[in-house]
Order: structure tokens, then sequence, then C-alpha cells
């Protein structure tokens, strides 16, 4: 790969400063205006720092950077120098925020669903601007990269949610309150979905492979009627052991009736696998521009 001139570098880190003060702002106004001030403790360190300031008054910012001070050491020894320092300065400057601005964003005490959801809405985008560049803040992932060494057979989202579910159930006993758990179940299910929106876009689509006896004549359907690619994988059955190939084909979610029809309208004998994809980069989908 071609390394970057140093006016690139300079653009590309100005970017990455852009992104991460933008969303450490975004954060910390979900912090201060719904989840703090309404005990909703939003999981990882954030859930934390949130009870350990109800129970002390410790501000949240600063209960942040305590906590994940450990965190960062064992992340800097087993997970690598350059992760660990995006981490940890995108950390620094969303604490600072959160505890500079607490004192002048005005509270939310509406409805509870609004709280969660709002809440959801502005850490969700926060986070996702943050992760869009290549940093964390912390916390969660920290913990469930490092538990990622010891099980491995554990996928890594899996943890993550291990680790909020910890702090989620820890809220509603400080709180005393099982509603407080609930609402925070709310906040991490938006949070996640507008995360992963903004990380994705509207790029998802589906991955179809189709295993049928006439496959050159799907493929050529959904060539001309779909406009959409086909690759032809070169497969061996396993019971048979005879040689045969299978259609990759990826389509829009709202194609796949279409696509499906045309398969079995040519051979309703077809098998066909239709799984999810987060993000398709390419012709026809996301066109990725060079920095």
């Amino acid at each position: 790969m071609k390394p970057l001139s140093p006016l690139g570098g300079v653009r590309r880190a100005s970017l990455d400063g852009l992104f991460y003060l933008l969303g450490s702002i975004l954060y910390a106004l979900s912090v201060n205006v719904f989840t703090a001030p309404n005990q909703i403790a939003p999981g990882g360190v954030t859930g934390i720092a949130t009870l350990v300031n109800y129970l002390t008054g410790l501000p949240i910012g600063t209960g942040i950077l305590v906590v994940n001070l450990p965190l960062f050491v064992a992340s800097w020894r087993f997970l690598g120098r350059d992760s660990t320092l995006r981490t940890a300065v995108v950390t620094v400057v969303s604490s600072v925020i959160i505890d500079v601005t607490a004192p002048f964003v005005p509270p939310f005490r509406g409805d509870k669903i609004l709280t969660a959801v709002f809440g959801g809405v502005l850490a969700g985008a926060g986070l996702g601007l943050i992760f869009m560049r290549g940093a964390t803040t912390g916390g969660s992932e920290i913990v469930a990269r490092l538990l990622e060494r010891r099980f491995r057979h554990i996928p890594i989202g899996r943890l993550i949610l291990m680790v909020d579910a910890v702090v989620v159930a820890t809220a509603a006993v400080v709180y005393r309150n099982l509603e407080s758990a609930l609402y925070a179940m709310i906040l991490i299910f938006v949070s996640s979905m507008v995360m992963n929106r903004l990380i994705y876009g509207g790029d998802s689509g589906k991955m179809l492979l189709i295993m049928t006896q006439k496959e050159k004549e799907v493929a050529n359907a959904v060539l001309e009627t779909l406009e959409r690619g086909v690759t032809i994988l070169h497969a061996e059955g396993a019971y048979t052991g005879e040689p045969r190939r299978v259609l990759l084909v990826a389509v829009r979610p709202a194609q796949v009736y279409t696509l499906r029809m045309l398969v079995y309208d040519r051979d309703p004998q077809a098998f066909i696998i239709v799984a999810s994809t987060d993000e398709v980069l390419g012709e026809g989908f996301k066109q990725v521009e060079k920095e």
C-alpha cells in the first residue's frame, strides 16, 4: 500500500480528531441530559461511573477515567499500542467533556421511555462517530477483548453484552428499582441499532448462495433482470462426491423476493441460503473513496 503523504496524514488526523470531538459531545449529552439524571446506568464503564456518582458524588467523567486506567495498562500489554493510544485519547476527551458540560446542560425529567430512546440515540450516534475512525471509549470493549483471550469460543459481541448485563443488573440493586435496569436495556438496544446504522449506513444487503442444476440459466436471469453480478463457486457434494457449482449473489433486501422467484421459476428444486450482511462494498453498492 502506498504510504500517506504528509498532507494526507494531517488531513486524516484532523478528520479523526473532529469525529472524536463530535462523538464525545453527543455521548456527553446522552449521559448528562438523559441517563444520569434519571438513574439509568447505560452499561460498561460509563454505567459503573454513573453508579459511583450516585453513591459517592464522584463526577462521572472522572469515574470513567479511574476505572479505565487499569484497563489501559492491560490493553497496552495484551492488545497493542496503537489501539490503546486511540482509545485512551478518546476516553480522556469524552470524560473531560462529560464533567465540564454537566453543570451547564439541563437534565430531561420527562417520560422514561423517551429518556431511554433519545439517550440511546445520542449515545449510539456518538459512539458510531468514534468507532468509524478506529477508536473506542474503552470500558466494555477492552474487558471483552481481554476475556476473549481466555474464552476464545465466545464471540466478542456476546462478551460485551455479558459485561453490560452485569452492570445493568448491579444498577437494579444499587437504585433498588428494577425499572432502571429495564430502561437501560432499551437504551443499550437503541444505542447499538443507531451505532450500527451510522457505521454501516444504508449499505447493508443480502448474500444468497444458490445451488441449482440450471446455474447458467439462473445466472443469466440475474444478470439481465436484476443487473447484479453473479460469482460461480466450484464445490463438491459431501455425500455424492460429485462436482457442482454454487452461485453467489449480493442484492439489496428489497430484491430478495424477485431473485427467489427468478430462481424457482427456472428450478423448483433449487436450494437457497439467504444471509444478512452489515455492509456491501463495490459496484452497485457503497463506493469506497481513497483517502
